[in-house]
């Protein structure tokens, strides 16, 4: 095989494993699919909302912040409002739509469901959550890679 053939049939591989643009790379019940993620959320859903965050804020609130006020507004039955904001800035970095409804309605209703989501999407992005934004930066940079978010359009 040639070297152009092996470039190209790595370029294809790669672009296989990108999810679809514009779109959920796995639906809200999907779970499963990643069932250490399922597990880790189910019994501590304040670390895995705190790794979501920290990658979505690009390292400028860390997982144990934005974890920790997630318990304390979770603890008074709130925590889907600071959740629900998350999911509203991941899926602008994505360009994802608001399925199956509004941001806030998904949390409210089905909020470890939706942080397993998130955190799947990160995940099928090429991020990982469990080490935090800096080291994700640090091995792009070591792959010469260009990190897999894009800013999120400027509201007006």
């Amino acid at each position: 095989m040639s070297l152009d053939n092996s470039i190209r049939n790595c370029d294809m591989a790669q672009s296989e494993k990108q999810p679809p643009q514009g779109q959920w790379s796995t639906a809200l019940f999907d779970c499963l699919e990643d069932r250490s993620n399922c597990l880790f959320t189910c019994f501590c859903p304040c670390m895995a909302f705190g790794r979501i965050a920290e990658i979505v804020d690009r390292g400028t609130t860390s997982c144990a912040v934005a974890g920790t006020i997630y318990h304390v507004l979770a603890s008074v039955g709130c925590g889907w409002l600071y959740a629900g904001s998350y999911r509203t800035k991941l899926r602008g970095h994505f360009s994802l739509p608001a399925a199956p409804c509004h941001d806030l309605l998904v949390h409210s209703f089905c909020c470890v469901c939706s942080i397993c989501q998130e955190y799947r999407e990160l995940k099928n992005h090429g991020i990982d959550p469990s080490i935090g934004w800096q080291a994700n930066v640090e091995k792009w940079n070591r792959e010469g890679v260009k990190p897999p978010m894009v800013e999120p359009a400027m509201a007006r």
